[in-house]
């Protein structure tokens, strides 16, 4: 499966801080869990990348939203 590829499968994404100063991905889906330990270095580059796909996204709906013919 690829990053642009639609999918069925349904997951919970927890966030936080570990005991040991590390920022830990929780990913549980239907028969799987796993726990992804971060620094916190690490941590907010990943955040830079999710503003940067969000940012990326948006403009790409709003792009696709301005190209449809106004009914």
């Amino acid at each position: 499966m690829g990053i642009d590829k639609q999918s069925d499968i349904a997951a919970n994404l927890q966030i936080g801080p570990t005991t040991l100063g590390m920022v830990r991905l929780y990913i549980e889906a239907e028969g799987i869990e796993l726990p992804l330990d971060f620094e916190p270095e690490e941590a907010e580059e990943i955040a830079e990348e999710l503003r940067a796909a969000a940012e990326a996204a948006r403009a790409m709906t709003e792009g696709a939203m301005k190209s449809k013919p106004k009914k």
